[in-house]
Formats: structure tokens, sequence, C-alpha cells
């Protein structure tokens, strides 16, 4: 087992990597939190093959267990569903010494957070992540928000866990294109880390690959975050990096109206950037080679047609990085030198062209 250890002013907590965590849930959370009621939040991927299994190992600890399942995929991240579990646990006679732990992938993840720092104004909160993409990126570090219409994660808040479990073996019964929209952020984030961990990633050629490497890649991973968001919690400095292909990524994966998962369109997002940026001298067409041969390596997309369409633009009115009309756009002078270029709005077709 690894443990990546995140400290804040306020609260600390660990992310602990293992593949053996699934079976020793009870001994688990017994060890962070007394006695008391769950709120057990999963979907309806991820329900039918853990959520027994989970509830039962927390009762036989001696929790009183509440199981919650909503539907699968980014509908379910609204204000609505948050309102309705809400709802349900007050019925269920929850208080502000109780607890939620989300079973799931990031829309579960970032659920399950807003519900519990909304709940009471706030009850302890537990993260068992159990997609790629939840490993590595949204169960750490506390951002949680929900949707509104077409405006993706407008509404939320930070709020931090208690513990983050990730354990590789929950990946086994993902889809590959599941855990490859994962492995984007993974790319990711070894663009910004070293070289030595974007070496790494080009060790990655296959599918069968990242299933093989899987809790290294994890480890990896959450430590760059870790360290990025102790630095900057609340995202107003170099938290900011993490955003990288996130911008153009953002856009197009609300334009596709389901069609592209987050990570597939941050792949995307990624290499739009950095092909502008390399056009205008902050980042170099080799490093876009390298970056473009680790996701098309394991059948991750890098191009859309839907960027530069005017309701692309209208989107980016939206983006959480939009600052009274100016963009704080992600760029990589090389592996592990990000930097922010700042773009007014109105200077962004040109840009995007």
């Amino acid at each position: 087992m690894s443990t990546v250890h995140v400290s804040f002013d306020q609260k600390a907590y660990d992310v602990k990597i293992n593949n053996t965590a699934h079976t020793q849930i009870g001994s688990e959370i017994l060890a962070v939190w007394s006695l008391r009621k769950i709120a057990l939040l999963t979907d309806s991927h991820v329900g039918p093959l853990y959520l027994t299994t989970t509830q039962q190992q927390l009762e036989a600890a001696g929790f009183d267990v509440l199981p919650l399942q909503v539907p699968a995929g980014e509908q379910s991240k609204s204000l609505t569903v948050a309102g309705e579990l809400i709802a349900k646990m007050a019925a269920a006679g929850f208080t502000r010494g109780d607890g939620l732990i989300a079973l799931g992938g990031g829309v579960v993840g970032d659920l399950g957070g807003v519900v519990a720092s909304l709940y009471m104004r706030g009850i302890n909160f537990i993260q068992i992540a159990t997609s790629l993409t939840a490993q590595v990126d949204s169960s750490v570090g506390g951002k949680t928000a929900v949707n509104l219409g077409d405006t993706k994660n407008i509404a939320g808040t930070f709020y931090q866990p208690d513990l983050v479990l990730v354990d590789s073996t929950y990946l086994n019964t993902l889809t590959d294109r599941d855990l490859v929209e994962g492995y984007g952020e993974v790319v990711k984030t070894s663009t910004l880390d070293s070289q030595e961990f974007f070496d790494f990633t080009g060790t990655i050629q296959s599918i069968k690959d990242i299933r093989m490497h899987a809790q290294k890649l994890s480890q990896l991973a959450i430590a760059y975050k870790a360290k990025i968001v102790m630095h900057d919690e609340k995202e107003s400095g170099q938290r900011q990096y993490l955003n990288f292909g996130h911008t153009i990524g953002h856009a197009i994966e609300l334009l596709a109206h389901g069609n592209l998962r987050h990570g597939e369109a941050v792949a995307i997002g990624m290499i739009a950037m950095t092909e502008r940026m390399a056009r205008d001298g902050v980042s170099s067409d080799d490093l876009t080679n390298a970056l473009k041969a680790r996701l098309e390596a394991v059948g991750l997309p890098t191009s859309s047609n839907l960027i530069g369409t005017s309701e692309f633009f209208d989107h980016l009115i939206n983006d959480k990085k939009n600052r009274g009309g100016i963009l704080n756009l992600v760029a990589l002078k090389k592996i592990g030198s990000p930097v922010i270029v700042q773009k007014k709005l109105a200077d962004m077709p040109d840009f995007i062209k």
C-alpha cells in the first residue's frame, strides 16, 4: 500500500492506494469515523457490482447504512438530484454527526461532495473511487460541483473528504473506454509534473499496459495533484495548471451531448491548445507530437470539428476560468513547466482559428 497525505490549514486526510481496500472497507472507515449513520451513494453502473458487498462490510463494522443509488451519467450531477438525496437523508433522520460515502466515479464523487457539504451545512465525507478518472483526479483536492442546464460544474463547493480509498481492483470491471478516459487525465498530469513521469506515460502503448500499471499511474498522478492542491486549495494560483486541456475540453464535452467522455474531451483540448501555443511560440511542435503519440497509442481522440463553432465560443463565456472577460489558458513551455497565458474572450476566435 502507498499513502499520499493531503494537508490543509483546516483539514488533513490520507489517500490510500492499494489493491486490497475493497475487502477492508469496514476497518478502513472505522479508523477515521466513530459509529454513525452512513449514506452510501453510488450509481446504476457501480451499484450492481459493489453496493451490496460495501454495505455488508460497513454494517458488519457496526455502521447504520442508507444505500442511495442514482442513474449513471452526467445527468445525475444536478441540483435536483442533490435535493432529492438530501430529502432522503433527512427522512432517515441523518444529523450533523453522520456521514456520506461516495462509492463510484467522478459523477458520484462530485455529487456526493456537494450533498455532504450542504446537508446541515456540512457532514463528514469519504470517497471510494472506482473509476480511473476519480482515482487520479476528481477524488483528490476537494472540488465538488453539479451542472446546471448546459453549464458544467457551475454550482459547487470546496469540501475536503476525511479519507480517499483508491483500489486498482475496481478498474477490472471498467470498460476499456471508461478506463482510457481516465488515462487522458493521467497523461495531462504527467506533462505538468516532470520529464520522468512523462517518459513513463511514453512506455504505455496499449490499454493492457494501462491496466498492468494502473496502481503506479495512480500513485504518480495523485502525488502531483496533492502537492499542487496543498499549495493552492481554492485555485487562486498554481492549481489552475490542472486545467490544462479543460478550457477547450469542457466546451466541446458539453457540445457533444454525451458523445464525448470528460477525459476524451480533455485529450482533444490538450492537443488543440498545444498546437496553437506552438504556433504562437509558447510551446513546441515536438511537444505536441509527443503528447499526441501518448494519447493516440491508447485510442484517445485528438481532434474535433466542434472547436471554433459559434456555440463553442458561447460556452467559453461560462467557463469558470473567465475572469471579467479574460481567460487564463494553461500552456506548456516544456514538460514540467506549465504557464498561464491570459487571453481576452474577444480574442479567442483569432486564437482558435
